[in-house]
């Protein structure tokens, strides 16, 4: 059964940068893509980027030039560097598959951006 723990949001002032992480267990990591989401209040998960087995990005246009996606296929671990970050961007932020959301969704961490 694949479980994704995410981390590293928190509260931090528009222009601010945040670095989330999940790591993944119970697949073999490096050859699946992955993916970050999020969601906002009132508001449908929507993908914010991904990344293939071979490290190749794709970004939502709303993130280009801001976020960043990267893997550490040795300790089983997605990353997204968030940088410039605005109050919209706040929101749950969840990893998944790269293709589709094929697993069972972990608990989110929650990224707040004040004005």
């Amino acid at each position: 059964q694949v479980q994704l723990v995410e981390s590293g949001g928190g509260l931090v002032q528009a222009g601010g940068s945040l670095r989330l992480s999940c790591v993944v267990s119970g697949i073999t990591f490096s050859i699946t893509a992955f993916g970050w989401y999020r969601q906002a209040p009132g508001k449908q998960r929507e993908l914010v980027a991904r990344i293939n087995y071979r490290g190749s990005p794709d970004y939502a246009d709303f993130v280009k030039g801001r976020f960043t996606i990267s893997r550490d296929n040795a300790k089983n671990t997605l990353y997204l560097q968030m940088n410039s970050l605005k109050p919209e961007d706040t929101a749950v932020y969840y990893c998944n598959g790269g293709v589709r959301a094929s697993y069972s969704w972990g608990r989110g961490t929650q990224v707040t951006v004040s004005s």
